[in-house]
């Protein structure tokens, strides 16, 4: 598979060359909640229902620092950096069920902070997230765009290819840039950690979803680039095959895909994606 920042990785190096990544938290409320113990960072702006982003496997909530910006006057935006990255408490480990370890983070900041009918967007490793907590708390989340995943299964050939493939990503100065502009100096660790537990995710587990997508209940967006670097290495008609089958599984939703763009859709096309969104999300 293609680079080792890609998929589960959240940004590419070269798409972090066409994103410029820098944080600015002068406009935000910094907080945490607790997880199990630990803490997990937040961050809050502006005012309305809520709209949740949720970053992806070895990224942090920085990712979302410019995009963020064009929602605010309409939501409260909400950043979460998830246990293990960003500026939230570090783990020894992460656990196999990553996906939905994170989606319990989500259900539980929503519920410590009385947040229902919530929005979510999110991608890639972000997605599965998200979904996950849809299927676990529906009463929590109004509407979901999913934006860049890879389905209801980890790809074969980019399993087969993480320990070697993240090995050289942690030699590449771009990628090595865009870890340490996600998570400080301690960002081997935190590569280190997604690594095991996506491999050993697909040795022990195999699936991102508990329960099935028929049981899904809120409102839901797929999204991706048809020129996604890393799914058509996979399938030139990957996203429409498989967005197809999850659709038909959960019986209502919608696809949108990106005739422009890369990895992640949301990123590498930012004002149309925001169109898409605001349409979505407001109907």
């Amino acid at each position: 598979m293609g680079s080792a920042v890609s998929g589960y990785n959240v940004l590419e190096a070269k798409v972090s060359k066409k994103v410029k990544i820098e944080r600015r938290q002068e406009d935000f409320d910094l907080s945490h909640f607790m997880f199990e113990n630990k803490q997990v960072y937040y961050e809050e702006t502006g005012a309305g229902k809520p709209l949740l982003f949720l970053h992806g496997n070895t990224a942090s909530s920085n990712m979302f620092c410019e995009i963020v910006k064009m929602y605010q006057s309409d939501f409260k935006v909400i950043l979460i950096d998830f246990l293990g990255h960003g500026r939230s408490e570090r783990l020894q480990e992460f656990p196999a069920d990553l996906w939905f370890y994170e989606a319990e983070q989500v259900i539980a900041f929503l519920r410590e902070k009385c947040y229902t009918n919530a929005n979510i967007i999110e991608s890639s490793g972000g997605a599965l997230a998200a979904i996950n907590a849809a299927l676990e708390a529906p009463h929590l989340v109004n509407k979901v765009i999913a934006d860049s995943f890879e389905g209801e299964k980890p790809l074969e050939p980019f399993i087969a290819n993480i320990k070697a493939d993240r090995a050289l990503s942690k030699q590449d100065e771009n990628t090595r840039m865009f870890y340490l502009s996600m998570h400080g100096a301690d960002w081997k660790q935190v590569v280190d950690n997604d690594t095991n537990a996506v491999f050993k995710h697909s040795q022990e587990i195999g699936t991102f979803f508990h329960k099935p997508l028929q049981s899904l209940k809120p409102d839901i967006l797929l999204t991706g680039s048809k020129k996604d670097e890393f799914i058509s290495a996979e399938s030139p008609d990957f996203f429409e095959e498989v967005y197809g089958d999850i659709l038909k599984k959960i019986g209502h939703g919608e696809i949108y895909l990106f005739p422009e763009g890369g990895h992640p859709a949301m990123l590498t096309n930012p004002s149309d994606f925001y169109q898409l969104s605001m349409k979505f999300l407001t109907k």
